[in-house]
Formats: structure tokens, C-alpha cells, sequence
């Protein structure tokens, strides 16, 4: 296991943590841009035979697009339970993102006679990404389809990887039941970006896609950036837990451990002034890894070995100079004191303070959403909300008062600039 002492760390340790597992990708946008050239190309014919020989799943034209019998038989199918936690969720995360609205305009006069404001509007339609990678996500159905629906877009269209059979997964079938969405397509991976970036016989074109994915989706955003929005940068899983010596070591274990079972390239870390308290920690994971399976012990082995670890501060100030120099996606704050610690916090995709409120709450029932920007991008994207859905109009309006006001600013102004027609609209104008 990973043990820093940040004042002892090189700078090319140091940069290794920092850049977590940022992967060269440039041999998957070359992939991207093959692929997604002959899907501009052929449509529906390519991506059937990609997602043979990508995803191992044989599809027919008709069976591209789920059906509707599909989806109510996926939420029938699912067990009772797993339908309450899901409704649950989507209550809470409903909830959340309602309180983010904006007003849809407003005005205010910034001189006599002079009005100005914005508009806000839903984007027209937007593309949802459902992985399915390691697992079914249905969590992520709700963290990208409930603000989209509050925030009022008109057609939201969901792509997700089919599974084994050739199916969407009965738990995010379930979960686009809930929310209310009815329109999804079996694809994936560089496929499904192209797909809705050039619009196929079966797959509309979208003017954004949004949500996480593997590498090769990725790239094919990358690649594709000139036809589609390609929403907020969200890469491998990573988090910090913050804490002073008065944290309780067995709840720091079980945090510490939440974001490594991910995968290989997640990060964990624990940045902590107190030695004893990793005495005292290391111990409590050893045993719990005991209670996980093969496969998630694995990961969350390699992670501590790789990209997480330990980092020991001199102070709990050190320790936070170091959270907003990495700029984690998730962090929690388990210090004696978190809501004094919460305003130091200036990088981070999610801050979550005090022993009961671990990263599991937030990825799937408190409500904030759980889709966070990552790789230091915390330093100026934010979360995913309502806003990834909206867009604002600038508006304004000059009485024949207000423009006689300040006709002469703007002919000035155009004078310098050199805009001739600028500056005959106002000086020439009766």
C-alpha cells in the first residue's frame, strides 16, 4: 500500500498522483474516427456490425430501438425492493435538482429607459450515455435523466450497451419507467456517439450527448466534437477522505475503500495530518477486504498500490492546500469540525461532511447528482444539473429615450473598434 509523506515526495510522484490515470488515447480516437466515419456512411448496417464485433451481441435493425413492451416488462421483472430503492432515489435526486431551476427570465433596467436580461430554455434534445461496463447502472439513468426531465427537455434519448442476450439491463429499464423516458437504443461505446452525432435510419441525431464512459466513447467525443456537444469531462472514479486525528478509524476505513473497488484506474486517497490514525486504519481495511469479492478486492488492492494510497500532512491546512490542488471528484470531510473545514474546500465535484454521510449516499439516494467532473477538471466544470440542459438568451430592450441616451457611447466605441455600419446604425438613426 501507497504511504506519502507529502513534504518528502519528488515532483515526478508527486505529478504521478496528480494525473491519476489519465490515459493516452490516441490510438482509440484513430479507432473513433474509423468507425465513426463508416457509421456517417452506412447507418444502421454499421452499427449492427460493430456492435458484433465490439460488444459480441448479433442485433437486427428492428431490434435496435427498445420497445415499449420491453420496458414495462424490464420494470415488471425487477424485484419489489430494488423498484422502492430506485423510486426512492429518484424522489430525492427529483427533488435536488427542482431547487436548481432557474427563473425562466428576468429583467432589470440598467439605466433609464434601458432593460435588460436573460431567457432561459431547455436544449431542444439531448442523447443520455448509460454504461454498462462493469455492471448495470441504473443510478445513472437517474442522475442524467431526472434533471433532464426537470429542466423540460422535449426529447431525451437514452443509448446504452445491450447485455449478453441483446437486452438493456431490467433495473435501467426500470429506472427510465420512473423517470418517464420511453425512447432507448441498444448501442454503445464509439458507435453510439457516432450514431447521435450523424443521425442513422434508426438513431436520431442529437444536438448534445451526456454522461460517462469508457475510453472509446471517449474518444469518439473527442473526435466528434464538431457535430455534438460532448457535455461534462468525466473519466476513471477518484476521492479524497480528508480527516484529523478525532476521526473515527473504522468508518475512514470503510469510506477510504468506497471509490478503489471501481476499478484498476480509480483513485482513493486518504490525506491525513495524523499518522496514528493510518496506524489504526490500515489494519480495519485489511480485514474488510476479507468480506468483499475476489474482484473488487482486487481492484481496490491495485488501487492503493498505483494511483491511491496514503498522503500524511503536517497539518490539517496542508491537508487541504492538497485537496484543492488535486481537485478530486468526490471528497469527504470527516474532521471534528467539517463545517468549519467546508469553506476552505475551493476544488472538489461533491464535498460530503461528517462520519454518516459516505460517497454510497451520494451516488445513489441523497440527491445531489453523482456524475462529477474528474482528473482536476473540479477546478472549473461542475456537476451535472439542471444547467446541462438549459441554455440562456441574452435579452434587451432601449426606449426611444434610453437610446438617445447612450447613442453617442456606442458610436465612439464603433469608432475605435473600426465598425463602419456599427457606427452609422446609431449616428445615422432618426
Amino acid at each position: 500500500m501507497n504511504i506519502y509523506k507529502l513534504a518528502e515526495l519528488s515532483e515526478e510522484k508527486k505529478q504521478f498522483i496528480m494525473k491519476r490515470a489519465e490515459l493516452d488515447i490516441s490510438e482509440q480516437m484513430k479507432l473513433a474516427k474509423e468507425v465513426s466515419d463508416d457509421i456517417r456512411k452506412r447507418g444502421d448496417e454499421a452499427v449492427l456490425e460493430y456492435t458484433a464485433k465490439f460488444d459480441r451481441v448479433t442485433l437486427t435493425q428492428d431490434r435496435i430501438k427498445v420497445r415499449p413492451e420491453e420496458i414495462e416488462a424490464g420494470y415488471a421483472r425487477l424485484d419489489a425492493e430494488t423498484r422502492e430503492a430506485i423510486e426512492y432515489a429518484a424522489k430525492n435526486i427529483h427533488n435536488f435538482h427542482e431547487k436548481q431551476l432557474p427563473e425562466e427570465m428576468w429583467f432589470t433596467e440598467v439605466d433609464k429607459g434601458l432593460l435588460v436580461g436573460e431567457k432561459t430554455t431547455p436544449i431542444v434534445d439531448v442523447c443520455l450515455y448509460v454504461p454498462r461496463g462493469k455492471g448495470s447502472f441504473p443510478s445513472v439513468m437517474l442522475m442524467l435523466g431526472v434533471p433532464a426531465k426537470v429542466a423540460g427537455v422535449e426529447k431525451i434519448v437514452v443509448v446504452t450497451p445491450p447485455n449478453e442476450k441483446g437486452d438493456v439491463d431490467d433495473a435501467i429499464l426500470a429506472a427510465a419507467k420512473i423517470i418517464g423516458i420511453t425512447e432507448i437504443y441498444k448501442v454503445g461505446g464509439i458507435q453510439a456517439v457516432a450514431s447521435v452525432a450523424y443521425g442513422t435510419e434508426t438513431i436520431p441525431k442529437c444536438h448534445k450527448i451526456i454522461g460517462p464512459g469508457n475510453s472509446y466513447a471517449t474518444a469518439a467525443k473527442r473526435v466528434l466534437a464538431n457535430y455534438i456537444d460532448a457535455g461534462l469531462p468525466a473519466g476513471p472514479s477518484e476521492a479524497i477522505i480528508l480527516t484529523d486525528e478525532k476521526a473515527d478509524p473504522e468508518k475512514v476505513a470503510l469510506d477510504w475503500m468506497i471509490e478503489a473497488e471501481h476499478g484498476p484506474d480509480s483513485a482513493s486517497l486518504l490525506v491525513t495530518h495524523s499518522p496514528e490514525l493510518v496506524e489504526k486504519v490500515i489494519p480495519i481495511v485489511e480485514r474488510q477486504l476479507e468480506k468483499i469479492s475476489d474482484k473488487r478486492r482486487e481492484f481496490v488492492t491495485t488501487n492503493f498500490n498505483t494511483y491511491g494510497g496514503v498522503i500524511i500532512t503536517n497539518s490539517l491546512e496542508e491537508s487541504i492546500a492538497f485537496v484543492n490542488e488535486y481537485a478530486p471528484e468526490h471528497m469527504e470531510v470527516m474532521t471534528e469540525k467539517p463545517f468549519e473545514v467546508l469553506p476552505k474546500i475551493k476544488n472538489a465535484g461533491e464535498i460530503l461532511l461528517g462520519d454518516y454521510t459516505p460517497v454510497t449516499l451520494c451516488n445513489f439516494v441523497l440527491g445531489p447528482n453523482a456524475i462529477l467532473p474528474t482528473g482536476q477538471f473540479a477546478k472549473t466544470y461542475s456537476s451535472v444539473s439542471v444547467f446541462d440542459f438549459l441554455k440562456r438568451s441574452s435579452v434587451g430592450y432601449a426606449s426611444k429615450d434610453g437610446f438617445e441616451m447612450v447613442r453617442e457611447y456606442a458610436y465612439r466605441i464603433a469608432k475605435v473598434e473600426g465598425f463602419d455600419t456599427h457606427g452609422l446604425a446609431v449616428k445615422e438613426r432618426k
